[in-house]
């Protein structure tokens, strides 16, 4: 059985850490012209892809956070960025229209916690395709 070479384990490691395949091949001692290109052909190599899994496994294991937590978290955030707020003009006085608290927030809070639980990116129940459209500011009365 094929097994990672000890500078292929120091790319392995660096690259989790840093997540940039150049600076990674570069701190396993590579001494190649272009080593973003061979990061690259690194990062595409089976024994390469399965030891970067295990030791993220590894490491999200060794944090011990619960699920339930992370899911709360994420309701949370999606929740506080989707309530609307009153908008103010320049003054400081309201000026009877509502906005989001923070659209983009809360859509990738939301996005988030999909990924999380594991729904389908991009088909609905029926097996249609779905996409997330947002209209920053939006004036109701062009609905």
């Amino acid at each position: 059985m094929e097994q990672l070479t000890q500078q292929q384990k120091k790319f392995v490691s660096e690259y989790i850490r840093t997540l940039n395949g150049e600076n990674a091949a570069k701190t396993a001692g590579y001494k190649v012209k272009n080593l973003k290109l061979f990061a690259d052909d690194l990062l595409k190599k089976d024994l390469i892809i399965k030891e970067i899994k295990r030791q993220l496994k590894l490491q999200i294991s060794a944090l011990n956070v619960q699920k339930g937590y992370v899911v709360q978290k994420l309701l949370q955030i999606a929740e506080f960025s989707l309530e609307e707020e009153e908008i103010t003009d320049k003054d400081g006085n309201y000026t009877g229209k509502v906005k989001l608290r923070d659209s983009t927030a809360g859509l990738r809070a939301l996005d988030a916690l999909c990924k999380y639980l594991g729904f389908p990116e991009t088909q609905g129940e029926n097996g249609h395709e779905f996409k997330i459209v947002t209209i920053a500011n939006l004036d109701e009365e062009k609905i």
